[in-house]
């Protein structure tokens, strides 16, 4: 089974993530894309948000995936893309423990939800904040960008009253995939103490997560020290 990616990317990490959790032998390949400016560069070793350049149209890997992005599964011939719905089929396919993503139609259901929240809401916004600063070296963030962005943060805070966990009373895809989201936003904001219960329940996540600290460290240092040196510009 491989794994294209890139080992900071958000929708990588959170993939990866799962896979180190369910035990899976996989092979990354690692796909690298060249950027002209340095600091663009030192970003894309370790995270990627946008697809692919022009260099992938042709290639063995647009023949796998015409639309050249990442984290692509080559399972056997089985290829799938988009983060979250690798995450399902690999519990649904490896795992003799459905926890994580339980075939009960409502509890899937919730998850899902906050999966879709996730990609069209939180990580969206948080592109929206994020990626002009880092790789389009505007001077400062948007206003309007940012407090979107903290308002969706509010909405997963009313989520978590009453729950240890983004669906409920047990740990699943979605809090891996949501956790990668919210701690790169952190990166950005400083401080999630406005979020009280977001705040408690990423540090349940990172320490439930086997591997978090090994596969995150470096692509969120990475992103705050490109954060810290624009914005002290």
């Amino acid at each position: 089974m491989d794994l294209y990616y890139r080992p900071g990317s958000p929708p990588c990490r959170a993939v990866v993530l799962l896979i180190k959790t369910l035990g899976l032998d996989v092979n990354y390949i690692l796909k690298t894309h060249a950027m002209s400016e340095p600091d663009k560069q030192e970003f894309l070793k370790v995270s990627y948000f946008y697809k692919f350049g022009k260099e992938s149209l042709n290639s063995h890997y647009h023949k796998i995936n015409p639309q050249h992005c990442i984290p692509t599964l080559n399972d056997k011939g089985f290829i799938l893309w988009e983060s979250r719905a690798i995450m399902g089929y690999l519990v649904d396919q490896y795992s003799d423990d459905d926890s994580l993503y339980p075939k009960d139609i409502k509890k899937r259901a919730l998850i899902n939800q906050r999966m879709y929240f996730d990609i069209s809401t939180l990580y969206q916004r948080l592109q929206d904040t994020y990626m002009p600063l880092v790789l389009h070296r505007e001077s400062s963030t948007d206003p309007g960008s940012q407090s979107k962005l903290e308002d969706a943060l509010g909405i997963l805070n009313e989520l978590l009253e009453g729950y240890d966990w983004v669906a409920g009373s047990d740990f699943s895809i979605a809090d891996i995939s949501l956790a990668v989201t919210v701690s790169t936003a952190e990166v950005l904001l400083g401080d999630l103490s406005k979020y009280p219960k977001v705040k408690a329940w990423l540090e349940r996540a990172k320490l439930k997560i086997p591997t978090y600290e090994e596969d995150s460290s470096l692509s969120l240092n990475t992103m705050r020290k490109l954060y810290e040196k624009v914005a002290n510009k």
